[in-house]
């Protein structure tokens, strides 16, 4: 849920997000999204580097 968060902080640092944001759709806004976790199974990690979490660029 940390790097939802950071994912999450990271996108709405953005202006113009933060100007097509609606307040409903803050609202609905959650770091508890599932699409990417997989809680069985088994997990290669690498710890040779780091994950690319950043400042997102926007095409609009």
């Amino acid at each position: 849920m940390y790097v939802n968060t950071l994912m999450l902080q990271d996108v709405l640092a953005e202006p113009t997000w933060a100007e097509l944001l609606t307040t409903a759709d803050r609202r609905g806004l959650t770091p508890l999204f599932w699409t990417h976790v997989l809680p069985y199974g088994e997990v290669n990690l690498d710890m040779s580097g780091r994950l690319n979490i950043g400042k997102p660029t926007v095409d609009l």
